[in-house]
């Protein structure tokens, strides 16, 4: 361990855990019923919880023996109220645990250390390399797109008190922490509707407004200030992207209405944030020449704000014509005066214009299908057989559009809103400018015709092919799509009137990659390996065809979706994946976690660009894989895929998952407007399960097996094949494979099998319970032969022992829900009372809260 992880984790336990013990103890004031006795109780329930699990004991035969042991309690229901109670408690000692670190991240982490952009200036420097520098950020940026997807479990509510706890947290105000702490025990965190998909993009832009629109101003006025003239005006290094409104796949929630109520939303949210700032300004720029411009430009923000019909009074470079006016007069008759203050707010214009985040359009690709068969049908534009042609004359035909459809004809309203989602997106253009809504993503794009069916829809709507300023981008997710991508796009880029769409792009395709269902559909090792193949491939096809091509990311939290530590993903890239830009989304957790505050949100934000510019502008030899490593990396992939499908073509896995882990009752937490599933239909079905809830539920049950299934059987088969130094080399050489291992390290940490090890004999159940548990311990002892260590996580010990602190905070509550499931099963199957069964489901949802928040980024 080196100095630097020594003085993190000292200032963590410091910072943290000892402030964790001396505030939990307020909690005795809380306003709930029998608080005092609730803690003592809660205090009892974990070591009997602890002492259990180590004599092998059931949850249901912990949470007996503790009401037998510890309490007088005989009534079924009253038993239920005090579990009640104990997950009301500790989903407040998560939330002061959260706050905790919040406030600590700067004590913790080296915010000028690797990864930072003053290291990057440090190294530039030393290097003498301002000169690529420059040419490097002539076109590289980082774009962080916010989703909606349902993994964030706290309402606005508690992340406001978060917010507010972590700043008396760091004035050291215990009458404000105290405060603060009752007030948590009076706010709900339960939610009682599902949000709309304009209350999720509320949410959000609470994020935009507090968090990003500070930390990317202060990154790039670093920049500007460090190496002069390097930033180009017309791409900031820092974007924002938003799905919220705008993604409509699976979610019927969304529409056209919905979408232009965003685009305003985003709109008004940024003047809002430039109002503020002028005014601020006015207080200092109190000279001659200067205040009357402001007062100007304070009256259009304020019009545009406040007075109806004012939309289309405001531009962005007239807000920054106003602004550059001010700063030459302040140079040349004012002596520079508050000149670093104007010049933050004209870096925040540049970055944010007059969208603050561009909002995509997202849909599935059958729906586009379906709405052109049924253009077909319904008007004559389209042949009547277009059904029945083939790919290619289907491709010609859409290519060569010239007549408008006419969304008014059709009655089913997802046919209506694809149109008027097209036609959306020119208004929010002429509002919030082109940057504003100019990406249409497709999912599930499985060949050429469906990008050039959004193509033909853009025609169909009015759009004329010379002033088509959209993105069709691509979203390749499965392990098949991952392998056939590379073809899809070749076809693209030989289709002559996509190719001069590209060319009025300015030579540029974006294309997405999605690790969720990648890792869903073929297991840890062979997602990860097949984006990065697919990557490569793509890069290299790209380039034979002239165009640079934009890798955009879907990434979740968790290891199992492409979260854990992604900027060293990044960094490892090399040379034959394209690094023009990295755009990524940020999902619900993880925005509360890793952006959570404006020094948390600027540190990870750097980290990215460092890891993009570095990777380029100081090449490393361990970042290049060899053809052997690559050959060592397939076999594993390979290996671990026949694994994982071996485990997902079980008879038991989706019974075992639904009926065991909590599955089932994720739709009824109202996390998020979003179904759980796609389809209408009452059943799972693996297919149609989404990620996030399939990796959410693993997580639940204490087995990440999307983070580690398959890892120990395809290390252990190439050991036999006698290649295990092969393996141990590439481990210590390349970055890629190292930061794959810690991700699965960190999955792997959160796994705690003794919750569910009563199962293992069980008739039904014990089989796949032991097929999971086996691999486990074969992935455990074939990872400290890898990286010879002995525990899990040893060289990041801050995160290690955050995990473990958390871990240990919610171990009442995953006993308690794992009981509650199991009074839920015996009531099914006929061996216990009904009369409770609404009451043990809605336990087994609010333990979800707690365990979820605690995870951080567990979906």
């Amino acid at each position: 361990m080196n100095h630097q992880s020594l003085q993190g984790l000292q200032q963590f336990k410091n910072y943290v855990g000892i402030k964790f013990q001396l505030y939990n103890s307020l909690f005795t004031s809380l306003p709930f019923h029998r608080i005092e006795k609730t803690g003592i109780l809660l205090s009892l329930l974990l070591n009997n919880c602890e002492e259990g699990y180590k004599k092998k004991k059931s949850p249901a035969q912990i949470i007996d023996d503790f009401f037998q042991r510890y309490t007088a309690i005989v009534n079924d229901r009253e038993k239920i109220d005090l579990l009640f109670r104990f997950v009301q408690y500790v989903e407040r000692q998560v939330v002061l645990f959260d706050a905790l670190e919040d406030a600590a991240f700067k004590e913790v982490n080296d915010v000028t250390g690797a990864g930072t952009l003053k290291h990057l200036e440090s190294e530039v420097l030393q290097r003498g390399s301002e000169e690529k520098l420059a040419e490097k950020l002539k076109d590289f940026s980082v774009r962080l797109v916010l989703t909606a997807h349902p993994t964030q479990f706290y309402p606005g509510t508690v992340l406001g008190i978060i917010n507010d706890l972590s700043r008396a947290v760091i004035e050291n105000n215990s009458a404000h922490i105290n405060m603060y702490l009752q007030q948590l025990g009076k706010t709900p965190f339960f939610k009682q509707n599902k949000p709309t998909p304009y209350d999720e993009a509320i949410s959000l832009i609470w994020y935009l407004e507090n968090v990003f629109y500070n930390a990317a101003g202060r990154i790039v006025s670093f920049l500007e200030e460090q190496f002069p003239n390097v930033i180009q005006d017309n791409n900031p290094v820092v974007t924002m992207g938003f799905w919220p409104g705008g993604d409509r796949d699976g979610n019927p929630n969304v529409n056209s209405d919905i979408t232009l109520k965003v685009a305003d939303a985003l709109r008004t949210s940024i003047i809002k944030c430039y109002y503020q700032d002028v005014r601020r300004l006015r207080r200092r720029l109190t000279f001659k020449g200067v205040e009357s411009i402001l007062a100007e430009l304070e009256v259009k923000l304020y019009n545009n704000l406040f007075i109806p019909g004012n939309k289309t009074d405001l531009a962005k470079q007239e807000i920054l014509d106003a602004l550059n006016k001010i700063r030459e007069i302040l140079i040349y008759q004012h002596n520079s005066l508050f000149l670093s203050m104007l010049e933050r707010l004209i870096n925040k214009v540049h970055v944010f214009g007059l969208h603050f985040a561009s909002l995509d359009i997202r849909q599935d690709s059958s729906v586009h299908t379906s709405v052109l068969e049924a253009i077909a049908e319904k008007e004559n534009i389209l042949p009547k057989d277009y059904e029945d042609l083939n790919e290619q004359q289907k491709i010609d035909i859409l290519t060569n559009i010239t007549s408008q459809a006419n969304p008014d004809v059709y009655d089913d309203p997802l046919i209506k809103d694809t149109h008027l989602s097209i036609h959306a997106i020119k208004t929010i253009q002429q509002y919030n400018g082109e940057i504003g809504c100019n990406r249409y993503i497709i999912s599930h794009s499985n060949s050429a015709l469906n990008v050039i069916e959004v193509y033909g829809l853009f025609l169909l709507n009015g759009w004329k092919k010379e002033n088509l300023t959209v993105d069709i981008v691509p979203l390749f997710e499965t392990i098949d799509d991952l392998k056939q991508a590379p073809e899809i796009m070749k076809v693209l880029y030989d289709n002559k009137d996509y190719r001069a769409h590209l060319k009025r792009r300015g030579n540029t395709q974006t294309i997405m990659v999605g690790f969720s269902d990648g890792t869903k559909d073929g297991g840890y090792l062979m997602a990860n390996w097949s984006i990065y193949k697919a990557k490569e491939n793509l890069t290299k096809i790209s380039k034979e065809y002239g165009v640079d091509v934009i890798f955009f990311d879907g990434r979740g939290g968790p290891p199992a979706r492409g979260g854990g530590k992604t900027h060293k993903f990044y960094a490892s890239m090399g040379k034959k994946i394209s690094n023009k830009e990295i755009q990524l989304t940020i999902q619900g957790q993880t925005v509360s976690s890793n952006f959570g505050n404006i020094d948390a949100a600027q540190y990870n934000i750097e980290q990215l660009i460092n890891a993009g510019l570095s990777s380029e502008l100081f090449a490393r030899q361990e970042i290049l894989l060899t053809p052997e490593d690559e050959e060592v990396l397939n076999e594993l992939a390979n290996e671990g895929l026949k694994a994982y499908q071996e485990l997902k073509q079980h008879p038991d896995f989706l019974p075992y998952l639904t009926h065991i882990s909590p599955l089932k009752f994720y739709s009824e937490t109202n996390i998020g407007s979003r179904p759980a599933k796609r389809g209408s239909s009452s059943k799972f079905s693996l297919n149609d399960l989404r990620a996030i809830p399939f990796v959410g539920a693993w997580s639940q049950l204490k087995q990440n097996v999307p983070g580690f299934y398959g890892v120990g059987t395809a290390l252990q088969a190439l050991d036999k094949r006698g290649k295990f130094a092969q393996v141990k080399k590439l481990y210590q050489a390349s970055t890629y494979f190292k930061t794959l291992m810690d991700n699965c390290e960190m999955a792997m940490k959160k796994n705690f099998f003794p919750l569910t090890a009563f199962l293992s004999d069980s008739p039904q159940y014990g089989e796949i319970w032991n097929m999971i548990y086996q691999e486990y311990e074969l992935t455990l002892k074939y990872v400290f032969l890898l990286t010879d260590k002995n525990e899990l996580m040893s060289d990041y010990p801050v995160e290690q022992l955050s995990i473990q602190m958390r871990e240990r905070i919610v171990l009442p509550l995953t006993t308690i829900q794992q009981y509650a499931m199991a009074q839920i099963r015996d009531i099914d199957e006929g061996k216990a009372k009904n009369d409770l069964k609404e009451s043990l489901q809605r336990l087994v949802v609010r333990c979800s809260f707690g365990i979820i928040n605690a995870g951080r980024n567990s979906v």
